[in-house]
């Protein structure tokens, strides 16, 4: 099929075209993220391949829809940035990537952890300027420490792998508990206690209606004084307002972010030498107890290899009625 691939990076279209071999499919590639004004970039291409920060509102899936587009194929898991009933009403499949490698982002999660707590980023720092002193390095052993995991599918239930391995306790909060998780000793909470008892909480779980926000004010309040906070899901999750009170405050202890709830003009771009524009993200990077990362939880070799493996696969599976195919239902919505 000719496909229309957006916010296209080197790696992505290294990835892609390795995989395509296999299909045979028609890929073009596009640097731009998915707009309304880029969207007439995928006239005539059936297929239209995307990322997290693509716009996939109804006014840009009526405009692909104008075209040839039939099938929205996300190089994700996630697909809270796509109007699913819209894409119904214009009848365009959608479809998703459900597991390319937890142990990518988990493994991430952890070395979040471990940087924030041993303030290895500032011990870094410290070193290249020919100072060693440890004054403002002291850490805290892992073992022994509660760990609370909000959500514990397949990312959740890797990274309690790894948490068990430092000798951790383990809480969690799912509405459908992990039998891997219980087998490992995980103990499922409800969300007040996991806030009360944890003194790191990491964030697994998808972004919908019902987990915006989960980390605001009041969830701040009830959590330990100085809590660890991780976030490598989605940053909608976190209300970043309520969260610089809590740093600022010290309720909040250390932050570690993968993601950002604006990151869409910020992140997979080199802005090195600009200036930039979103006066909360430069108010987190001021903070000497929070660490960030540019949304790159997924990416090891291992994970593109199966984004472009399933992706393509996706789109062959749409083109040829057989094969198996990640569709991505209203229904989960419900």
């Amino acid at each position: 099929m000719k496909t229309a691939v957006f916010s296209t990076k080197p790696y992505d279209r290294r990835f892609l075209e390795a995989a395509n071999p296999g299909h045979g499919h028609e890929l073009a590639f596009f640097e731009p993220r998915l707009t309304l004004e880029t969207a007439p970039l995928a006239a005539e291409h059936e297929a239209v391949c995307v990322f997290v920060n693509d716009r996939l509102d109804r006014p840009v899936l009526q405009r692909l829809a104008e075209g040839s587009t039939r099938v929205i194929a996300l190089r994700s898991a996630g697909f809270n940035h796509v109007d699913l009933m819209a894409a119904r009403d214009l009848d365009l499949t959608v479809v998703r990537v459900p597991a390319y490698s937890p142990y990518a982002v988990a493994e991430h999660a952890a070395g979040l952890v471990l940087a924030l707590n041993r303030k290895l980023h500032r011990a870094f720092n410290r070193v290249r300027e020919g100072n060693f002193a440890l004054h403002g390095l002291l850490g805290f052993d892992l073992h022994g420490r509660t760990v609370g995991i909000i959500g514990t599918g397949k990312i959740g239930a890797a990274f309690a792998r790894i948490m068990a391995g430092f000798g951790c306790r383990l809480l969690a909060f799912d509405p459908e508990p992990s039998p891997e998780c219980e087998n490992l000793g995980v103990e499922y909470v409800g969300l007040i206690d996991l806030f009360a008892s944890s003194d790191i909480i990491a964030l697994h779980c998808p972004l919908n209606p019902h987990t915006h926000h989960l980390i605001g004010a009041a969830a701040i309040e009830r959590m330990r004084r100085g809590v660890m906070l991780i976030n490598t899901s989605r940053g909608g999750l976190i209300d970043t307002q309520a969260v610089i009170a809590g740093l600022k405050s010290g309720d909040i202890g250390y932050l570690g972010l993968d993601v950002y709830e604006e990151e869409a003009d910020l992140f997979f771009e080199d802005l090195s030498g600009k200036v930039l524009r979103d006066d909360v993200f430069v108010r987190l990077l001021t903070f000497p107890n929070v660490l960030i990362t540019g949304h790159q939880g997924f990416f090891t070799a291992e994970a593109l290899e199966r984004i472009a493996a399933t992706t393509l696969g996706n789109i062959t599976a749409f083109a040829t009625g057989t094969g198996q195919m990640h569709e991505v239902g209203v229904e989960v919505l419900a």
